[in-house]
C-alpha cells in the first residue's frame, strides 16, 4: 500500500500507535489501518460542495490559515 514511488513519513511514534490501534480493532495490518483513517477523512472533505467549503473546513480544523 505504502509501497513503490507513493511514500509517506510519518513520525515513528504515530506508527507504533496505528499499528497498536490496528492489532485491536483488528485490521490486517496497520497499512489498512492509516488507509482506512485517510479514506475516511477524505471523505469528510470532499463532501464539500466548492473549494470554499472544504477551505473553510480546513481553516476551521486549524490546518490552514
Amino acid at each position: 500500500m505504502f509501497g513503490g514511488a507513493n511514500k509517506i513519513k510519518l513520525d515513528k511514534d504515530l506508527i507504533e500507535r496505528a499499528k497498536k490501534v490496528a492489532e485491536v480493532a483488528g485490521y490486517a495490518s496497520h497499512e489498512e489501518f492509516i488507509t482506512h483513517i485517510i479514506e475516511k477523512e477524505l471523505a469528510n472533505f470532499e463532501d464539500g460542495a466548492s473549494d470554499d467549503e472544504i477551505t473553510e473546513k480546513l481553516r476551521g480544523l486549524g490546518y490552514i490559515s
